[in-house]
């Protein structure tokens, strides 16, 4: 019974070195002179726009965005599992996944009606 957990032990084990390995390299050979131009945010070879006292801000479309992208990343991880066993789980399943999936309907209607699909 433990015998079986060695492999993912020593796996985790692997991960952690690599990640701590990464991080102290990048300490180690990574450029210590820091001036103004290395400060400053980097917005694709742009200069960046100096923000508002208050913090300034942001369209809607933003959110709306994400949560798109949220609402179909979970609706895919949702969905997955109902199509590889959509033969084992009967009538029931069925019934919840079109529930499900009008659910998400109607957080993508509301996305639409805001204007989040329109890109201009």
């Amino acid at each position: 019974m433990t015998n079986s957990y060695v492999p993912l032990l020593f796996l985790l084990a692997l991960g952690l070195a690599f990640a701590l390995l990464s991080v102290g390299t990048s300490l180690v050979v990574g450029p210590k002179r820091y001036n103004r131009a290395k400060m400053e945010a980097y917005e694709c070879g742009i200069q960046p726009t100096p923000r508002p006292e208050g913090g300034g801000r942001f369209p809607i479309k933003y959110y709306l965005v994400a949560m798109l992208f949220i609402v179909f990343d979970v609706e895919s991880l949702f969905l997955y599992p109902f199509a590889v066993a959509f033969n084992q789980l009967g009538l029931f399943a069925l019934v919840e996944m079109v529930l499900f999936i009008v659910t998400v309907f109607v957080a993508y209607s509301y996305v639409w009606q805001r204007g989040g699909l329109e890109w201009d």
